[in-house]
């Protein structure tokens, strides 16, 4: 009865509102989740400004890690969306157990090995001599959270691609928030320094892994990670593999250029790397709710497009690119109008204030721009066509800044490094939308549905 009931939902209800249902909870994970990388960066900041771009270098290591588990967890998810969807639960299974301990397992070779090389690690990510040490504390506390930080991924992806996105937000939320106080606590209380930022994000993603956790101990989901439905068989874990590639490939190369971006920066001093990493996580906060509301369709997309009601994930897709532009209008008029006192909130040191705000500043007027390709890579992965979706997933941070970045900083210098990533995200929108209006004109009409589900969907 509760597989028929979340099934009729996805099928049935209207599209806008249950895009808003399943992406408000999303999106609320999301904003709390950059309010702490947020304050992260504020109690950070009161250290000095070579601790305070230590969290931009190790920042490229947690987009590492986060990579891995993404590719793992949308991977599985848009699969377990589309065989929800065609009604076939114990494929589902298989899935979702499968994808839980690979994830285990990679992100303990990842903290192991990470741990065994960190100086050079450190120094890859784009430290300076003065912010290395700080680097190399945070970061070894990064890498001891590393299993949990990408089972975390997994979880939260599947959670949302079954459609119980409000179970994945009372796992991140709790541990986000636990996380700020433990900042607060660590850093200022216990007078621990960077090591306490690093301490707090630790014991907080294994805090969060746990809450995760609850709603299939209690059986209030519709897939599972007990060890009998761990799939041996490798066509399994090849297509969870070449489904969620799209997400490592958008994910790592988020870290390549983040350490592309510090290894350009660092000529410029430890202020323009701190300054170019505050920007980063301020932007990261302004478009959350955008990404929050995407990944609310991904579940839609996904579940309609294995039902066979082709129409709805159209319906799907309109709505969400056209109201995420909206909201980057309004978030980014905010951002332009009010970059020197956010990024001094972050970090009151003038070298900082005046390099941040000219980024930020530009950056708020691409933010138009994100959706769009966020919205056709969404698409393309939810619904299995992995090449047009890891393509799509390569050009914001990849294709498009890669080259932007170096030719620009030749160019302009500093200020060409300012301007990178706004015109890639105007370059990547311009690239991916005739993908998506190619595929739509392709669109084959809705199957019907199962008898047990002839109401007519909306």
């Amino acid at each position: 009865m509760q597989y028929n009931s979340q099934f009729d939902k996805m099928t049935r209800q209207p599209v806008p509102s249950l895009i808003l249902e399943l992406g408000l909870p999303t999106t609320i994970s999301m904003l709390v989740t950059n309010i702490y990388n947020i304050a992260d960066t504020w109690f950070v900041g009161r250290i000095g400004t070579s601790a305070s771009g230590a969290t931009g270098v190790v920042f490229g290591l947690m987009t590492i890690i986060q990579a891995v588990g993404f590719m793992f967890g949308h991977g599985a998810g848009s699969n377990i969306s589309r065989q929800l969807g065609a009604q076939n639960r114990e494929a589902a299974c298989k899935f979702s157990a499968t994808s839980f301990y690979l994830a285990i397992g990679c992100g303990s070779i990842i903290g192991v090995t990470g741990l065994c090389f960190l100086t050079p690690l450190c120094n890859l990510l784009g430290s300076t001599p003065t912010i290395l040490p700080y680097a190399r504390t945070y970061a070894a506390c990064i890498l001891i959270a590393a299993p949990a930080m990408a089972v975390s991924c997994v979880i939260n992806n599947i959670l949302r691609y079954e459609g119980h996105a409000s179970f994945a937000m009372v796992g991140l939320v709790s541990g986000n928030i636990l996380n700020i106080f433990g900042d607060a606590l660590l850093i200022f209380g216990l007078d621990m320094g960077i090591a306490g930022a690093g301490i707090a994000t630790m014991v907080s993603q294994y805090v969060s892994v746990g809450i995760l956790l609850v709603p299939y101990l209690r059986g209030r989901t519709q897939t599972s990670f007990a060890p009998r439905y761990l799939s041996r068989d490798v066509r399994d874990v090849g297509n969870i593999l070449l489904t969620g590639l799209p997400s490592l490939a958008r994910q790592g190369l988020g870290s390549v250029s983040t350490m592309a971006l510090n290894w350009q920066a660092k000529v410029y001093g430890d202020a323009a790397v701190a300054a170019m990493s505050i920007v980063a996580r301020v932007c990261n906060f302004l478009f959350c709710v955008a990404l929050g509301l995407g990944q609310g369709f991904q579940p839609v997309s996904g579940f309609n497009y294995g039902a066979g009601l082709y129409s709805r994930v159209r319906k799907g897709f309109l709505f969400t690119m056209g109201f995420g532009m909206v909201l980057m209008v309004l978030f980014g008029t905010a951002g332009f109008l009010l970059a020197e006192p956010i990024i001094t909130i972050m970090r009151d040191d003038p070298e900082v204030v005046a390099i941040g705000s000219l980024a930020l500043r530009a950056q708020c007027v691409s933010l138009l721009c994100i959706p769009i390709s966020l919205c056709c890579n969404m698409l393309f992965q939810s619904i299995g066509l992995s090449g047009r979706a890891t393509f799509v997933a390569t050009l914001r941070s990849g294709v498009c800044f890669l080259p932007l970045l170096f030719l620009f900083s030749s160019l302009w210098g500093l200020l060409g490094i300012q301007l990178a990533q706004p015109a890639a995200d105007i370059l990547a929108a311009v690239i991916a939308l005739p993908f998506a209006f190619l595929f739509f004109r392709t669109m084959p009409q809705d199957k019907p549905l199962h008898p047990a589900h002839q109401a007519a969907p909306q």
